[in-house]
């Protein structure tokens, strides 16, 4: 990473970098190997452009990492998908400490099982105050989970009063979003090699 690192301009480095975190399962069954052992190839390679984004400086990470689609899956991929995480964050914590890496969070986090819920928060709650470098995993997320949930909100100010429906503007649906407070990704990529963003 020293070597590249050189070539890189500071001031050209994104704020915000976005991963769709894609292809794992697919590079696994080309191999010949169950589905579940590709995503757990794919902490490796999380754990790596983690520490590489932290290095050049970039502010935030976000990973999408399971999105509200994903559920369609069969029930032994998403229940393994689930132990993963659980198991990465537990494991993991030690080593974001020591890097500074901050993890949030971002999607209908409630609705995901007990036991990934629970290490979720504590892995945020035990990241808080480090300060390197924010790493957001979107989990049980999309665009339209987000715009709806944002809308939700809104209208249910708006019907306590709260709000008027002409206040709201362009910062205020901002504000709603379970994104506020996190600048706009400068850089999307698919680690799949596909050329979609869904």
């Amino acid at each position: 990473m020293t070597d590249l690192k050189s070539l890189i301009l500071p001031d050209k480095v994104p704020q915000h970098i976005a991963i769709i975190m894609d292809g794992n399962g697919r590079w696994a069954k080309q191999k010949g190997m169950p589905r579940v052992l590709g995503h757990r190839s794919g902490v490796k390679s999380v754990r790596e452009v983690t520490e590489a984004a932290a290095e050049i400086g970039v502010q935030y990470l976000t990973l999408y990492a399971f999105s509200t689609e994903n559920w369609s899956r069969p029930p032994a991929e998403v229940t393994a998908l689930m132990t993963l995480l659980v198991e990465t964050i537990k494991g993991e914590i030690r080593d974001l400490n020591k890097n500074g890496v901050r993890l949030m969070a971002i999607g209908d986090l409630e609705a995901l099982p007990a036991a990934s819920y629970k290490a979720l928060m504590d892995g945020i709650e035990k990241t808080k105050n480090n300060e390197r470098i924010t790493l957001v995993l979107a989990l049980n997320y999309s665009a339209k989970w987000e715009i709806l949930r944002a809308t939700r909100q809104l209208a249910a100010q708006a019907q306590k009063g709260l709000l008027q429906p002409e206040d709201i503007d362009e910062q205020a649906f901002e504000n709603a979003l379970s994104t506020r407070g996190i600048p706009d990704p400068e850089l999307l990529s698919r680690t799949s090699g596909e050329t979609r963003i869904s």
